[in-house]
């Protein structure tokens, strides 16, 4: 399956270690998303139509209120990139 290049650079920064925090509203929609990633940054590329092909990918999931996370088919989806660190 073929994933977008804004999604396999949200999904190669939570391979790192990043998460995924929602705000919800009293409906219990989303108000506001954000990714953090390991060093405590934000992404700003990440919106919410990029974050619900990502979920129906099922390349993200959350489990017991926490943020969320990449999940194992999301690491079989990305490609491994060179990092400068």
């Amino acid at each position: 399956m073929d994933i977008s290049r804004a999604e396999q650079r949200i999904l190669h920064l939570l391979a790192q270690g990043g998460r995924i925090e929602l705000v919800r509203d009293d409906a219990r929609k989303i108000e506001k998303l954000a990714l953090y990633t390991r060093d405590g940054w934000i992404f700003s590329g990440l919106d919410l139509l990029t974050f619900r092909k990502l979920k129906r990918k099922r390349a993200i999931a959350s489990s017991g209120g926490k943020p969320y996370r990449i999940t194992m088919r999301g690491l079989e989806l990305v490609r491994g990139e060179l990092d400068n660190r």
